[in-house]
């Protein structure tokens, strides 16, 4: 497939963590219904699959919990049939709860301990598996990773784990450096879109947008946030990406800070767009929204913020 020309990314990440079994039936097109009433206008099919430990060598993307192949091709499929666009983004998470940023071997292959080569072996089969899913099904968009801040530093394995994926998926492809990370990436230049993790503090988005700017416009590239948004809880608008900090249900305060990041990203040209966090397979009820405090805008204040920005950009 060819590369699309990119508009302005108006995403929304749909089905996270992609468990088996949920990604079909009349919830899960209720759910993808309720999302593209807010205009959105691209979907992020986006999976989890395991490895079992940050050290680990072996990403068992083919068994549970992970959502099956059929699974992530009717989730396109529908998407697709609604007349979004679709991002592709297949995750690596540990099965025993550590977070995929602390993934991690020595510099040096040491015989009888695990190595980077062992792990992106595995890691390259699974990303592979999955852009050839997207090739077939024309996804117009493939993110090759999400926050592996530990990884950030294996350029040549980065760099030829790209050049592999390009032998079977013909669309634009990114990855989503975490926040404050998109200045450690030295590789920008492999993909063809860059994107980060904008969970920033609501009153800090001014400086962080002038040091993400100094640091990707070198590579001459598009820039969208791969992830951004803020739990619908008092406090989370100064801790966007803390989905355990303590607090009462806020719609409120996630209708501020999405206020607050949209007014400061629209200023900012070089800024393509989000594909905000999350929307999940299976909602809540929307009489239950109040009482809800995740990262979800549905049936909150936040959601007509969305809808309103989307529909004008």
């Amino acid at each position: 497939m060819s590369k699309p020309e990119l508009e302005m990314i108006t995403g929304m990440t749909w089905g996270w963590t992609g468990v088996r079994g949920t990604w079909e039936g009349p919830e899960a097109e209720h759910s993808m219904n309720e999302m593209a009433k807010l205009n959105v206008g691209w979907a992020g099919i986006t999976l989890g699959a395991m490895q079992a430990t940050a050290q680990s060598t072996e990403i068992t993307y083919w068994q549970e919990p992970t959502v099956t192949d059929g699974e992530v091709r009717a989730a396109i499929r529908r998407a697709k049939e609604m007349g979004m666009k679709v991002v592709m983004k297949p995750v690596v998470n540990c099965a025993d709860g550590t977070w995929r940023a602390h993934i991690n071997f020595f510099d040096m292959d040491i015989p009888g301990e695990p190595t980077w080569s062992q792990w992106f072996a595995s890691y390259g089969k699974f990303i592979l598996h999955y852009a050839e899913i997207a090739e077939q099904e024309g996804c117009e968009m493939l993110c090759i990773g999400c926050e592996m801040v530990q990884t950030d530093k294996r350029e040549a394995e980065w760099r030829a784990l790209i050049a592999e994926v390009r032998k079977v998926y013909g669309g634009l492809i990114t990855y989503n450096c975490d926040k404050y990370q998109e200045g450690n990436v030295k590789w920008w230049d492999a993909v063809d879109i860059i994107s980060s993790s904008g969970y920033y503090p609501i009153g800090e988005w001014e400086q962080h947008l002038d040091r993400i700017h100094e640091a990707v416009s070198p590579y001459g590239k598009p820039f969208f946030f791969m992830e951004a948004g803020c739990p619908s809880r008092e406090g989370s608008p100064l801790r966007p990406n803390d989905w355990s900090l303590p607090g009462a249900p806020s719609g409120e305060a996630q209708k501020s800070y999405y206020e607050a990041m949209f007014g400061a990203c629209e200023k900012r040209e070089w800024v393509r767009g989000f594909m905000l966090w999350d929307w999940p397979a299976r909602l809540y009820s929307e009489e239950d929204a109040a009482a809800n405090d995740d990262y979800c805008m549905y049936g909150k204040p936040a959601a007509a913020v969305v809808r309103d920005y989307y529909g004008r950009v």
